[in-house]
């Protein structure tokens, strides 16, 4: 996948506009990063694919203070959590 690809995720699922203690792990980003491909139809690539992606962009799948935003962050919370609904 491109770079664009990537770039339309954290711009729709990301945000550092949130006070956190801790950012996101790499499972979580993962975890967002499939909850938004599905949302948008695409195949999401990899983990590893993910990771370089988001490493190309300045971020640091590792060590970020990144939350999750958007329609992806609310499938992905039920989706691990389904008995919050």
């Amino acid at each position: 996948m491109t770079a664009t690809h990537f770039d339309r995720f954290v711009a729709e699922a990301l945000t550092a506009d949130r006070e956190t203690d801790t950012g996101l792990t790499p499972d979580e980003l993962y975890g967002l990063y499939t909850s938004w491909s599905l949302i948008n139809k695409t195949q999401p690539e990899t983990p590893e694919a993910l990771r370089a992606g988001l490493k190309a962009l300045g971020i640091d799948p590792d060590k970020n203070e990144l939350s999750m935003t958007g329609p992806a962050a609310a499938d992905y919370i039920l989706a691990s959590a389904p008995s919050l609904i």
